[in-house]
């Protein structure tokens, strides 16, 4: 499973410009919609598109790997 750290990148967002910025904010900067944003955020395994996170890692000069991790799956 894959776990975005998406919170995280937008509370660094705001410690380094003292901006705090909201998932609107977000959507007009990016262009996701702001429902995408939100399930990228909040529900847990939500698949997005490559080219959203793409997006998000221009948005925050980031990495793949800064905006989200794999977990394992428990697989028995």
């Amino acid at each position: 499973m894959l776990r975005y750290r998406l919170r995280e990148l937008m509370a660094d967002y705001q410690y380094k410009t003292g901006e705090r910025i909201t998932f609107g904010e977000l959507s007009q900067k990016t262009g996701i919609h702001r429902a995408t944003l939100s399930r990228i955020a909040n529900q847990k395994g939500y698949s997005t598109v490559t080219d959203n996170i793409d997006k998000l890692c221009d948005f925050f000069g980031c990495t793949v790997s800064d905006l989200m991790e794999h977990i394992p799956s428990e697989i028995e």
